[in-house]
């Protein structure tokens, strides 16, 4: 590795993420965490005094704390290429998310950007084809992807341990949004619940996109149909917080989604169970270190974080001795891990090596968009199944 790419951390700036996020924190530390890159820039809200008041906070220097990602994107532009940060990173709320990809993909900037990738199926279309054409990196944080014991069930299908995948069941249930957040000042229930924001969807877009996402991470499986309920249950709300979905794969699967934010008194329960013709696997994320494994002709199996017999992928995803708790945060970092070794190859020259960079790519982020768009039309729809 040259000089260049092993003597110094990557320098990353942040659109969005400042005073009153939640999100951007998590990032922040996250991308922390291995110590391979430092926020030396940012456009940290939509506000201008409140971004240079967050940059402020986060201790950046003042000729590159900007008002605006436009000011951001131009003076980064304008520095010597020694100088320029490596990578963007987005967290702002979904309508933000295009034109800010769109424009640093175009200067030939990395990208990272926050699920759903974008508001509609043209946008990610548009993306896809920056990326290709400028060659850039280009992440999406699906971040349960970064979860060793998801990356594990990941391996043992695509080793056949399933055998032929028939049948799919992934729930993602939250129980937030079960009053009416969005009326009492709450920042996060108001975005998520805005059309104008937030995009044509509400739960399906923000926590159903990652169950859609951990399906297709972890089992490969294409949808070829679906057939979706998609509803409003708190009165006022002019977006879904509730989903149900049944999915028909190509190759014959069949698949269950559920995607609710009106649960109440659940908190972060994102459960998935795969079964194919010779076992079934079982994952939940309040539980990440534990992956279960109920094979046809034997004894069930608990498969632990951190254990010297998982696949090598899962293992370089583990931080800690098993036993030691890993979590959200981590996972997190795992994704970023994944685009600062892409990243760090390019610099060198190099081709990347497939495990170390191992993140969602701006393809997964435009299926997800797919997902959300086609959900949307089914739901709206009275014929029963809608092509994907």
């Amino acid at each position: 590795m040259s000089p260049e790419t092993s003597g110094r951390k990557l320098r990353y700036a942040m659109v969005g993420g400042g005073r009153d996020a939640f999100i951007g924190a998590v990032h922040r530390k996250a991308i922390a965490l291995d110590g391979q890159a430092e926020l030396v820039a940012g456009a940290l809200s939509g506000s201008p005094d409140k971004a240079r008041a967050s940059g402020r906070d986060l201790f950046l220097a003042d000729d590159r704390n900007h008002g605006d990602w436009q000011a951001l994107l131009d003076d980064e532009s304008k520095r010597p290429e020694g100088e320029r940060i490596d990578f963007v990173s987005i967290v702002t709320p979904n309508h933000v998310h295009y034109p800010v990809a769109q424009a640093f993909v175009d200067a030939g900037f990395h990208v990272v950007c926050d699920k759903p990738l974008v508001h509609t199926r043209d946008q990610a279309d548009a993306l896809v084809a920056a990326v290709a054409r400028r060659g850039t990196v280009f992440g999406v944080t699906y971040n349960y992807t970064g979860y060793p014991m998801v990356r594990q069930a990941r391996e043992m299908v695509r080793a056949g341990e399933l055998g032929e995948i028939r049948k799919v069941v992934v729930e993602y249930n939250q129980g937030w949004l079960a009053t009416r957040l969005e009326g009492e000042g709450n920042k996060q229930a108001a975005w998520r619940s805005d059309p104008a924001r937030s995009g044509a969807a509400g739960a399906i877009g923000d926590i159903g996109s990652h169950a859609e996402n951990l399906v297709a991470t972890i089992t490969g499986l294409e949808i070829e149909s679906l057939c979706a309920d998609l509803s409003a249950l708190v009165p006022g709300r002019p977006l879904d917080d509730d989903g149900s979905l049944l999915l028909r794969f190509r190759g014959g699967g069949r698949g269950v989604l559920i995607a609710s934010q009106v649960n109440t008194g659940l908190e972060n329960d994102l459960r998935l169970r795969v079964s194919g013709t010779l076992g079934t696997l079982v994952w939940r994320q309040e539980q990440p270190s534990e992956l279960v494994h109920f094979p046809h002709d034997g004894p069930k199996r608990i498969f632990t974080r951190g254990a010297p017999w998982l696949c090598e992928s899962a293992r370089r995803a583990s931080r800690l001795p098993s036993g030691h708790p890993e979590g959200f945060i981590e996972a997190f970092a795992n994704v970023y891990g994944g685009v600062v070794a892409d990243i760090r190859a390019r610099l060198a020259g190099q081709a990347a090596d497939p495990l170390a960079a191992d993140y969602p790519r701006v393809e997964d982020g435009a299926r997800g968009v797919r997902f959300i768009e086609r959900t949307v039309a089914s739901a709206g729809s009275e014929q029963k199944w809608t092509a994907w």
